[in-house]
């Protein structure tokens, strides 16, 4: 049973005294350690004893996760790892550090949590690369249309000691943040109710004229532009109403984001355009790293690395078994509940695409962005750097079988 479902069991008024005595935190982790039914009582004694593991002793350091819209519910939907790494870190440091989730927009959004961790309001944030670009446009760097052929290839540059030079340390130097771990998935078009009778779509072309959704990243918007597609500018948080009210044909995202963000009810098509990068990273703030004792970096490296393995595995499952992203559809996930149909576009159809709006084809409307990103990077070409690691992996591989690897160590 999920950890959402446990804490349905019992009221809300008993669940806000829960989290007022134990805190939000040592709840969510102590629900996740039960099995079967449960009751106030097994809670509140599971929550007393996680409680009490985590404040023996003073923490070092106490950590404030801005997790943006997420929580423990949607967490088990878009498997991005935030709690897994929150738990880990804690047990490896036996309490030295501390780390407090503050999540369902509590305390930061995905358009402002780069934001507020570069001003030191939280320490580490979760929200995607995408919508953190407007803060960070070093991470418009994942950005390049049809840069990653698929997810497995998207897997295998994070887990490379060569995304050090070409995300991690540019970021990290320009906007002060240390780039952990990541969900990965690739973007697509979610069209709305508009095209609930419509048939399937087959083909590119039939998505020409769309006005859809587009995030903070300046390069998401070129390729958009370049398809064809009316990127309109919306906030995460106002795109629901917009699908809802037919103020936008579809959105730019991917199928877990639907998924998780309660979309599902106003989508009627999931169209696998895998233009650009769907990433929902983990950052921390690079000078509160810094002022960790070695033995704490190397924990919080190693709960990193521990959450990407994480992800890696149970997003891969969550998306046929929780969201219903394939073909055929499993029974009772949230896309056959809601009448969302995965529309998978042909391999003849990606490429025109890609001819149409990729760099490696269309390099004119890349150009002053990509220079402006190769100075950042230090004068590396970083769409023909990432795009060579991209392609180390076979383009089909299955992306739960790509090797982890420690990035950091050669």
């Amino acid at each position: 049973m999920s950890v959402s479902s446990k804490l349905r069991q019992i009221s809300r008024r008993d669940l806000l005294k829960l989290t007022g005595q134990y805190g939000i935190t040592s709840t969510l982790l102590a629900a996740g350690t039960m099995g079967g039914a449960v009751s106030v009582g097994s809670i509140a004694k599971a929550a007393e004893s996680t409680y009490e593991k985590r404040f023996k002793k003073e923490a070092k350091h106490t950590l404030r996760f801005g997790a943006s819209g997420f929580n423990a519910q949607n967490l088990l939907i878009e498997r991005a790892g935030c709690l897994e790494f929150a738990r880990d870190l804690e047990e490896r440091t036996e309490g030295e550090i501390r780390v407090e989730f503050i999540g369902s927009n509590q305390i930061c959004g995905q358009l402002n949590c780069v934001d507020k961790t570069q001003l030191g309001i939280v320490d580490i944030y979760a929200a995607s690369t995408q919508n953190s670009a407007g803060g960070a446009p070093y991470l418009n760097v994942l950005d390049y249309a049809y840069m990653f052929p698929g997810r497995a290839s998207q897997y295998h540059f994070l887990y490379s000691p060569e995304s050090n030079r070409l995300l991690r340390e540019p970021l990290e130097k320009r906007h002060g943040l240390k780039f952990l771990f990541s969900h990965c998935e690739l973007r697509g078009i979610q069209l709305g109710l508009k095209y609930e009778d419509a048939p399937t779509i087959t083909k590119l072309e039939e998505l020409f004229g769309t006005r859809s959704r587009v995030t903070g990243t300046q390069l998401g918007r070129i390729a958009m532009r370049l398809l064809n597609l009316n990127p309109v500018p919306v906030a995460w948080e106002e795109t629901l109403d917009g699908l809802k009210q037919g103020l936008i044909d579809g959105a730019e995202t991917w199928a877990s984001a639907v998924a998780y963000a309660n979309m599902s009810p106003v989508v009627s098509q999931s169209v696998d355009l895998k233009f650009f990068c769907g990433t929902e990273h983990t950052s921390m703030s690079a000078p509160v790293f810094d002022s960790l004792g070695e033995d704490l970096q190397d924990a919080v490296m190693e709960s990193a690395y521990l959450a990407q393995a994480h992800v890696q595995a149970a997003n891969e499952a969550a998306l046929i078994n929780t969201v219903g992203f394939s073909d055929p559809q499993m029974q009772n996930t949230l896309f056959v509940k809601n009448n969302v149909r995965p529309a998978f576009l042909g391999d003849d159809q990606i490429k025109i695409a890609e001819e149409m709006c990729s760099p490696e084809f269309n390099p004119d409307p890349w150009t002053e962005w990509r220079e402006r990103l190769n100075k950042w990077a230090g004068g590396i070409d970083t769409y023909a750097e990432i795009y060579r690691v991209a392609r180390e992996v076979p383009k089909d591989m299955l992306p739960e079988n790509v090797e982890p690897r420690r990035w950091w160590k050669s």
